[in-house]
């Protein structure tokens, strides 16, 4: 398939063919149970644990605190679910910018008798420490802020979150901290040995591996709520994805942005000039706003957002209708999350209390590792003819 003109990487990446097939090709030939105890099983346990090193390597972190899930869904779902283990049902809080996989799952255990407090992002998207510290109680037993919101790529200042929280349950019984990482690992630099980071959720198909694969970075034992097999350590039941956990250690090894990979750093680079270009191009369009707004002036804010991800509201031209003419003309865009692009609703824009001319028109740009300079100048040329056209 011609993923030239595709411009929905955060959604899910065009995959590494060769990665994919190199991966498969070795999960074949060690395709008995990682489970089992006999001579195959323990060469295919092996292929599996190097790929657990390969990926904790990759992570800067230690290979026993990864643990392989099916997705970043359930990487989400499995920290936050342990808190059905505590004899008390206290408080969870989380970010009004969050994905649906934990925004939901909470609103669930919300009617099971958990307290919820969603706190909201400012105009410009962004979630306060001091916000977060300030609705600790005693009762807390779960924060979740994600790293880089899938819709407007803020960078959330989820170091400084996990210092808040570290400080304010001083001499108390500190809440568990968890980080979304979806749209961050492979895109920005992270550090999840940060201490007060106790989770992180990652996903293979984000950084062009397969899907059904991802990560559950955990800094401490839990009790997950779920039980089973006692695969993963009894962290995460079920049989190994000898194949998914090859190419996603793989697929880390490439993308995955640190100072050792200097490829990797080079294209996060020339990704933030370009972002940079195609940013001063919209602006040129009188009836485009960047959502955030102040991500217009990109020069003084430009560390606070993903290269990756671009919003912007085209006045006057529903989001839906400028997502299908730009795709009638070859150029694949979204609204949004992919979960959520079938509802009317736009949680995260009314979080940051956006106009509601700007959640109709809104669109998102993402872009990624096989993203060329010549094709983003194209998607900027298609979408000066199709608001030309209204």
């Amino acid at each position: 398939m011609d993923f030239e003109h595709y411009f929905d990487w955060a959604a899910t990446a065009p995959c590494d063919k060769e990665i994919l097939r190199q991966s498969l090709e070795t999960a074949m030939e060690y395709d008995a149970n990682p489970s089992a105890t006999h001579k195959k099983g323990s060469e295919a346990r092996k292929i599996l644990e190097e790929a657990r090193e390969s990926c904790a390597k990759s992570l800067g972190v230690k290979a026993s605190q990864i643990f392989f899930t099916s997705g970043g869904t359930e990487s989400d779902h499995i920290p936050l679910l342990s808190v059905m283990n505590s004899p008390k049902k206290g408080r969870i809080i989380v970010s009004g910018i969050e994905h649906p996989a934990l925004r939901e799952e909470c609103l669930l255990l919300k009617k099971q008798g958990f307290e919820l407090v969603t706190v909201n992002p400012d105009k410009n998207g962004f979630i306060s420490p001091q916000e977060i510290a300030a609705n600790l109680d005693g009762d807390t037993l779960f924060v979740s802020v994600m790293a880089v919101n899938n819709e407007t790529g803020c960078i959330q200042p989820i170091y400084e979150i996990a210092d808040a929280i570290t400080e304010a349950t001083k001499g108390k019984r500190r809440p568990h901290f968890h980080v979304d990482c979806v749209q961050a690992a492979g895109k920005i630099p992270l550090d999840l040995s940060h201490e007060g980071i106790d989770s992180a959720a990652l996903s293979a198909h984000k950084i062009s591996g397969p899907r059904g694969i991802g990560i559950l970075y955990l800094s401490r034992p839990i009790t997950p709520f779920l039980a089973g097999g006692g695969q993963e350590s009894n962290i995460r039941s079920g049989t190994e994805n000898l194949f998914g956990a090859l190419a996603f250690s793989k697929c880390l090894e490439k993308y995955y942005l640190s100072k050792d990979n200097a490829p990797a750093l080079k294209r996060f680079e020339e990704q933030k000039e370009w972002t940079r270009d195609f940013l001063k191009k919209l602006k040129e369009i009188k009836r485009c706003r960047l959502v955030p707004e102040v991500r217009e002036d990109f020069e003084q804010t430009d560390e606070l957002f993903s290269p990756w991800v671009v919003q912007a509201a085209f006045i006057g031209i529903p989001g839906k209708v400028m997502v299908r003419a730009l795709d009638a003309k070859g150029f694949a865009i979204s609204t949004g999350s992919a979960c959520s692009a079938k509802k009317q609703s736009r949680p995260i824009l009314s979080a940051m209390k956006a106009s509601r001319e700007v959640q109709d028109s809104a669109v998102r740009f993402s872009f990624g590792a096989f993203t060329t300079k010549k094709a983003m100048d194209e998607l900027f040329d298609a979408i000066k003819e199709v608001e030309a056209e209204f």
